[in-house]
């Protein structure tokens, strides 16, 4: 499982537990220049990225002969790179909120700028504040993750503009590449999500070569699915998902 942009493994904990408490092994990882190294966030390339995430992989089919892969926002990039790249050997893509695109309706009205600010020294020195509604529609939720972000250990509170930069040079690679991805493939995305629009999850599902695919489009959540009003048929339908396509689970049925 992938945490998401400035965030941690923090993120997916309740997520990971709902699938541990279901007899699946679950492994939650910190990516580069996040956690308690985040001085690093200013420095870290998209090509870190893939490269830890390709090697924590390839560490794992030592040990199981089935892999899913799952991630949020930025995680979920990353698992889309991984389905491209080791498209025979993953079992099953959980893709949420994903962020192919910044296009989302809390950002700022000069965020059409950004593009031409990424692209030069100004990306260093510019940071976009985390603010309401921190990516929650639920209220009370909302309040009780304003209160964490105070700590380190749930993430950053602030999107550096330089992060932002290697999310979207990541982006673009993967979107390049969406047709190599043919393994079955579950895309949850909301409606409203503040930080990046269906459009991303509809330019997957439309282009990816996968048969077996599904796209859902939450109503009442914004960009933190696994937290907001729906986290409950999120954690269900992804079980299902890993369920339904997992040959293990039908020889322990058996």
């Amino acid at each position: 499982m992938f945490h998401g942009l400035t965030g941690s493994p923090f993120e997916m904990k309740k997520f990971g537990k709902f699938i541990s408490n279901n007899d699946f092994d679950v492994y939650g990882v910190c990516l580069p220049g996040h956690g308690d190294n985040q001085a690093e966030i200013y420095t870290v390339t998209y090509k870190e990225w893939i490269n830890f995430a390709s090697d924590k992989l390839e560490e794992l089919y030592k040990q199981y002969d089935e892999i899913f892969v799952a991630g949020l926002c930025l995680g979920a990039v990353l698992s889309l790179y991984l389905g491209e790249k080791y498209k025979e050997k993953i079992k099953g893509i959980i893709s949420l909120s994903t962020t192919l695109y910044l296009d989302g309706w809390r950002l700022p009205w000069y965020s059409f700028l950004m593009p031409i600010g990424l692209k030069t020294i100004f990306r260093y020195y510019y940071t976009y504040p985390e603010c309401e509604p921190y990516g929650v529609k639920n209220e009370r939720t909302r309040a009780s993750i304003k209160k964490i972000l105070t700590t380190t250990e749930a993430g950053m509170d602030n999107y550096p503009m330089c992060a932002f930069h290697e999310l979207l040079e990541l982006s673009a690679e993967v979107r390049m590449n969406l047709e190599k991805i043919t393994s079955p493939i579950l895309i949850v995305h909301a409606q409203e999500d503040d930080l990046t629009s269906p459009k991303s999850a509809n330019e997957v599902y439309k282009n990816i070569s996968s048969t077996d695919k599904e796209l859902i489009i939450l109503k009442d959540s914004y960009h933190m699915v696994l937290y907001d009003n729906e986290k409950e048929f999120v954690f269900k339908k992804s079980l299902d998902f890993m369920n339904e396509h997992s040959k293990c689970r039908e020889m322990i049925s058996i």
